[in-house]
């Protein structure tokens, strides 16, 4: 299969866990020991990361084909997905094309930024900005000491360092002069930063049918010197998602959205939270309208 999955095993329906761009299937560590009491829990290595193929370039239709793969392969088709940035993006994707099939998604803060195009002003300067970094940081190659950083940086989050360790090494692959390669490699990275770009998950989520929940982190990000306009361009960004969450939920009631008191990294800093919002929806979602 192109995806390197992980059955944890556990009894009741089956979840598929995904995890967000540039991260492993390590991240849902934390989380899955609360789940697995109610659930079959799968979790998969997205394209390019982790332990899965990374030959081919990377895109959401391959993406979604190499979950329906997976789902095939462990003969869970019916299984309800979660996933974390981009892998909420992902399962939505999925749910949308297997309309009748899967019973529920929940998506923890897969909501992608607004196209460059969408602002005006200071905003827009911000926005390239922030975009040309993205670009930048994902598959480099990182010093011998790349671990030890990121566990120094994760303390600032209240991760636990055998967390933030076993989570960095997963999401990276040594190499033999004690470098690490960040996954996905260079040229994936790329063409995942492309694939993102020409997306909007917002329509996506409108059509679902399938019972839905947005997860939203809002806790606060520590101080970051000399990153003031990336604060403010996060603060429009969260204005502008919040009507449009408040739109879907509107629209569509199968949908509903909820708060975790967590940065992005919700899945490291809060598992039992994050858990325990996967199961308030697992309990409730029915099966999907055909």
């Amino acid at each position: 299969m192109p995806l390197h999955i992980h059955d944890h095993g556990g009894e009741g329906p089956p979840l598929l866990l995904l995890h967000g761009a540039g991260r492993s299937l390590a991240d849902w560590d934390a989380a899955v020991p609360l789940l697995t009491p109610y659930h079959r829990v799968l979790a998969a290595d997205l394209p390019a990361h982790g332990r899965s193929d990374g030959d081919t370039p990377w895109t959401f239709d391959a993406a979604v084909a190499a979950i329906e793969e997976a789902l095939s392969a462990y003969d869970v088709p019916d299984a309800i997905l979660v996933g974390h940035s981009l892998g909420g993006m992902l399962a939505a994707e999925y749910a949308d094309r297997h309309p009748g099939v899967t019973p529920g998604v929940v998506n923890l803060d897969g909501l992608w930024w607004e196209p460059v195009e969408s602002y005006t002003g200071e905003d827009r300067e911000s926005r390239e900005r922030f975009g040309e970094m993205t670009r930048a940081a994902g598959g480099q190659v990182a010093p011998p000491d790349y671990v030890e950083q990121q566990v120094a940086y994760a303390d600032r989050f209240g991760i636990p360092a055998a967390r933030a360790e076993a989570s960095a090494r997963a999401s990276a692959r040594e190499l033999s002069d004690g470098g690490w390669q960040l996954l996905p490699v260079r040229d994936r990275w790329l063409e995942l930063m492309d694939a993102l770009d020409g997306l909007d998950p917002l329509p996506t989520m409108r059509r679902l049918r399938c019972p839905l929940l947005v997860v939203v982190a809002r806790g606060p990000q520590p101080p970051m010197p000399g990153m003031e306009w990336f604060e403010r361009l996060t603060a429009t960004h969260v204005r502008r998602m919040n009507a449009e969450l408040a739109a879907l939920v509107n629209a569509r009631p199968t949908a509903a959205t909820a708060d975790v008191d967590a940065t992005h990294a919700m899945l490291l800093e809060e598992p039992e939270a994050v858990a325990e919002l996967v199961l308030a929806f697992t309990r409730t979602a029915g099966t999907p309208a055909s």
